[in-house]
């Protein structure tokens, strides 16, 4: 999907989760569906819509983050009529990196989150470049490829990626991934921000 897909699908998802006058979604999303939307990245396509976490407003404590795993019915009950529709592969919506939760995602992420509503029943708050940095480096020392581009397209600074780093170390804390962080940190001419890991 390029960013125009994203934006259609995503409007029709709204569209099917008002018909179904179920309460009301409202997703937190990183990975390349964000970066398209927020204009990020000169990356053209993405395969899917990666849900972070779900988010609620409490009376007492605010915005909440859960897992997005699994995304509710409704939900996914909505997906398969826009999967249908625009012929899209199973699971472009997706809870797949939910799992960022269970160690924390970088603080203040909600606030940083650009938040576009999709009618009445759907609200996405797409992960700011700030954080998709953090995400990012994450998944260029996990995965390599496609992560290490973008990256590199978001232009981090020595700062944004020490933060970076430390923030993925609290999720893996082996002693080969900080090599890797380190290793890559340097390749992107950041040994000095090695050096302080």
């Amino acid at each position: 999907m390029n960013r125009e897909e994203i934006e259609q699908a995503l409007a029709a998802l709204g569209e099917q989760l008002a018909a179904l006058k179920k309460p009301h979604i409202d997703l937190l999303v990183c990975g390349g569906a964000a970066l398209q939307a927020l204009k990020l990245v000169t990356r053209t396509t993405t395969k899917d819509v990666d849900v972070v976490a779900l988010v609620s407003n409490s009376p007492t404590d605010g915005l909440i983050m859960s897992s997005a795993n699994p995304l509710p019915p409704h939900l996914i009950e909505a997906a398969k009529k826009v999967e249908r529709d625009f012929r899209l592969k199973d699971g472009w919506i997706n809870p797949g990196p939910t799992s960022a939760l269970d160690f924390g995602l970088p603080e203040g992420v909600l606030g940083r989150a650009e938040l576009r509503d999709y009618g009445s029943a759907l609200t996405v708050r797409f992960i700011s470049r700030y954080d998709q940095v953090h995400f990012k480096l994450y998944a260029a020392v996990d995965q390599g490829g496609k992560h290490y581009q973008d990256l590199l397209d978001l232009k981090p600074t020595g700062e944004e990626l020490e933060k970076a780093a430390r923030w993925s170390m609290t999720h893996d804390v082996s002693e080969p991934y900080r090599g890797e962080v380190k290793r890559i940190l340097k390749e992107m001419g950041h040994g000095d921000v090695a050096q302080r890991l």
